[in-house]
């Protein structure tokens, strides 16, 4: 895990309108990368990561289509190497290119302070051994099967939602080693499967 990593949802929020604004730089150019996005998170610490590509999965970035898709791809691929418990996460090049305008990406942070000062507050130690192997790579398998099941839902207008709620509960409960998260991120994974079940038996 990343020493550095930040701790908190308000933390991670901080750490993205940082990118976002351009670090002082200037002149600051219209869009920003995936990449740098991700960056700011870390590497080296699923939680945060699998958080931020969550928080992605939820907003209304993912109106454009395929981006459902594109963001269940990226927690399929990240989510593989929390189960193999690889220490630092490869990301390929197509998506850490990927542009996103820094506008919607700040005004996503500025939406998201008032739930985030909720949740830090109610994040804290709770069941830890769930965060820890070898339950955490039952909860990478987990974060995959949030991934396959968007792929059908995606046919569905917002239950691809679900299982993008799903990866941001497993990202908080393994950021903050809070079971209690964990397990509202499989009540809220179950919940995808019920829905996706009709359809997938329906294209079978």
């Amino acid at each position: 895990m990343d020493d550095d990593a930040p701790a908190t949802v308000n933390g991670v929020l901080d750490e993205i309108e940082q990118t976002s604004d351009g670090g002082g730089s200037a002149p600051v150019p219209p869009t920003m990368t995936l990449g740098e996005m991700l960056e700011t998170v870390g590497r080296r610490s699923y939680g945060p990561l699998l958080l931020a590509i969550g928080l992605f999965a939820i907003s209304p970035a993912t109106v454009l289509p395929g981006m459902t898709w594109f963001a269940a791809a990226l927690t399929l691929i990240v989510a593989g190497q929390m189960a193999l418990g690889l220490p630092r996460i490869w990301l390929p090049q197509w998506a850490l290119r990927m542009k996103l305008p820094r506008r919607a990406v700040r005004d996503g942070v500025n939406q998201s302070r008032g739930w985030a000062r909720v949740v830090d507050a109610l994040l804290r130690q709770r069941l830890a051994f769930m965060a820890r192997p070898p339950f955490v790579n039952l909860i990478a398998v987990l974060c995959i099967l949030a991934a396959l099941v968007t792929f059908p839902l995606g046919l569905i207008p917002l239950a691809p939602l679900i299982p993008g709620a799903a990866v941001v509960f497993f990202g908080l409960g393994l950021m903050g080693r809070d079971g209690l998260w964990l397990s509202l991120g499989i009540a809220v994974l179950t919940g995808a499967f019920w829905l996706a079940k009709p359809l997938v038996l329906a294209l079978l």
